[in-house]
């Protein structure tokens, strides 16, 4: 697939003499371009303080970690479905030995004792201990002291050196130039980005309507209200699950965002009857659980569409898992859950990053105080994900290690899938890009969303029924263009994978946008999305005992889910392996005709109209919606 995880992010170089041995001249390994807002600098640090130097090692192989997910789920790979273990994925990628000797040796070419030098148990970290004058000296670089506006001090540096013999083997150093400090909570501070994912309006939030006063079942109102004989109809979806002990499907939630079990009954009753009596299987990370004490749409609509949606999709027979994500005080992030999912990703590359993750046991007090949750759950075949971020939300690093997560997982064969967001070609919560790099309501540039720019997610955008139109039709559906709008564009950070070049060069060359080079990403190189999309207007769920019309990406994604999982159910009863990382293979030239195409409608934002739906591929509604028995005939068709 030949696709950089940071390629749109650069660093300059500046090669500087030092008056000691080395094996090559020295080059900026990281910069930083200007202080964070809320710090400022106060003082030089103190040559004699100590500073626990934390070297994080290069992964070995990151760099071809596309090429190995490539060789299982192309379609045409000889490899095809033949997932990797957990094991093998931590030798794969674990730093080599020559990393460690090289840096080890380097530190005590530079007067270190190896006695003070340390590797970690994963191999992953070289800790030593040094003055700030040592480590200035050994790395060309200025340590200060930086004060927040709320008193907490914290030490880093502008910019920092490395000879170019030892940079190949090294991530990056710690503390240096990230301010990667946990501030301390402050009376009406708000929490940071990540970790709020769970809170009323933060990210992805489905919107609603409000009630309605009757229950409908007919086919005949689905322009009106969607139930799911309507999405049964419109993706042709007819099977019930055989190897369900064999399977799974898993729906991630963040606390305080919870399901209500009553709701989950009256719509069984009224929807979907082998539900009644029955839950999702519930999984605790870092404290989470199902909390009862705030009950509204805010807090209770979107756990209620997953799991009522989710759960009827994939019929009664089949468990469905709900990761009931942080607790009620530090909340949690998506690094938080892929922690739980995969134990090495607790230390990858630094492990997480406390200014936007949630730290667990909680430091301060009052939230949840057990271990932190490392590699203790096991993931489900096809995991769906409502929740997202503004790419512009996170740093190119911290979006590239989470990326690099999501393509391990694939490689496990693990089918994830991310809404694409409900704002067009804007941001959550409407917000749009400045030439500054901030967002504002008012900005004019397209804000893509994160994860689903990352090329290793599937990302799912949103259709809706045409007015009027009956679902027994050939195309009864266009982009969603009622309340929502279905997020698409273009990645500011990541570059084009290619197993979707074909189809987005087509795009681009007969339906270029029609707007200024310097509002959206016209490079023509950049990761496209949304991938597929689903219906995602006008849902009737049961929210805090009454029914509500939804809207949103978020119904799209785990009634996409459902539909994965049903075909997994087939393949694992003949004895073939999940679908795994589905995207080479839904753009593959095999797949050509087996999503129904969306061609009318558009996803405006940032002032304009956005792009438009068209023949093929197009960044409102990607490759279309699901043709169900297509899908499932040519899947089963794959070793």
């Amino acid at each position: 697939m030949h696709c950089s995880l940071t390629a749109f992010v650069t660093l300059g170089l500046a090669v500087v003499s030092l008056a000691r041995p080395t094996l090559s001249p020295y080059n900026v390994h990281e910069e930083r371009s200007a202080i964070p807002i809320g710090w400022s600098h106060t003082r030089r640090h103190e040559s004699a303080a100590t500073l626990p130097l934390r070297i994080a090692l290069k992964q070995s192989n990151i760099e071809s970690i596309d090429e190995y997910l490539y060789d299982v789920s192309h379609p045409k790979s000889a490899n095809y479905g033949k997932h990797w273990t957990a094991g093998e994925i931590a030798r794969k990628f674990s730093p080599s030995e020559e990393s460690i000797s090289t840096v080890r040796n380097w530190l005590v070419e530079n007067g270190l004792a190896s006695e003070r030098i340390r590797v970690s148990s994963t191999k992953g970290w070289i800790n030593v201990d040094v003055t700030v004058e040592e480590a200035e000296q050994l790395m060309n670089a200025e340590y200060n002291v930086y004060t927040h506006v709320s008193g907490q001090e914290h030490v880093a540096c502008e910019a920092y050196n490395l000879p170019e013999h030892i940079s190949a083997h090294v991530d990056f150093v710690l503390p240096s130039v990230n301010f990667d400090v946990k501030l301390k909570r402050r009376s009406g501070s708000q929490p940071e980005p990540a970790r709020s994912i769970g809170q009323p309006g933060a990210g992805i939030t489905p919107k609603t309507t409000g009630t309605i006063s009757q229950t409908v079942t007919e086919l005949e109102q689905c322009d009106e209200y969607i139930t799911p004989i309507c999405l049964r109809a419109l993706y042709e979806v007819v099977y019930e699950p055989v190897s369900t002990e064999n399977n799974s499907f898993g729906v991630v939630e963040y606390t305080p965002q919870a399901y209500l079990q009553s709701d989950l009954q009256m719509f069984a009753m009224n929807f979907s009857t082998d539900l009644i009596g029955k839950e999702p299987v519930m999984v605790s990370i870092d404290g989470g659980y199902a909390q009862t004490e705030y009950q509204s749409f805010d807090y209770n609509g979107e756990s209620n569409l997953d799991l009522q949606y989710g759960m009827t999709m994939v019929t009664g027979k089949q468990n469905v898992t709900l990761y009931q994500t942080g607790d009620m005080v530090e909340g949690a992030s998506f690094n938080n859950f892929l922690d739980a999912i995969d134990g090495s990703y607790c230390t990858f590359e630094g492990g997480d990053d406390y200014t936007e993750d949630a730290q667990y046991p909680d430091p301060y007090g009052g939230g949840y105080e057990g271990p932190e949750d490392c590699g203790t759950v096991t993931p489900a075949n096809v995991i769906s994900t409502s929740y997202g971020y503004n790419e512009a939300d996170l740093t190119p690093f911290y979006t590239a290690r989470q990326c690099a997560e999501y393509a391990k997982l694939g490689l496990m064969g693990v089918t994830i899938l991310y809404s694409s967001g409900d704002y067009g070609v804007a941001g959550h919560g409407d917000y749009c890009l400045n030439p500054d790099g901030t967002q504002t309501t008012n900005g004019t540039i397209f804000n893509p969303t994160f994860p689903g720019t990352c090329p290793y997610v599937t990302s799912v955008g949103a259709t809706m029924v045409k007015p009027g139109a009956s679902v027994l039709e050939a195309q009864p559906e266009m982009a969603c263009m009622d309340v929502i709008y279905s997020g698409g564009g273009f990645s500011n950070y990541f570059a084009m994978p290619s197993y979707q070049k074909t189809a987005v060069d087509y795009y681009l060359e007969n339906y270029p946008p029609d707007y200024p080079k310097n509002i959206w990403n016209s490079t023509g190189m950049s990761r496209a999305l949304p991938d597929i999309s689903a219906n995602g207007a006008n849902y009737v769920v049961a929210v805090d005992g009454e029914f509500e019309l939804v809207y949103g990406t978020s119904c799209s994604s785990p009634v996409s889910g459902a539909m994965f999982t049903m075909i997994n159910d087939a393949r694992l009863a003949v004895g073939k392996s999940p679908i795994g990382f589905i995207n080479p293979t839904i753009y593959s030239a095999d797949f050509a005709g087996a999503f129904n195409d969306i061609t009318e409608g558009s996803n405006p934002g940032c002032g304009t109209e956005g792009y438009n739906a068209t023949v093929g591929w197009d960044p409102v509604t990607g490759l279309g919606t699901l043709n169900f028995p297509r899908l499932l005939e040519k899947w089963l068709a794959l070793p």
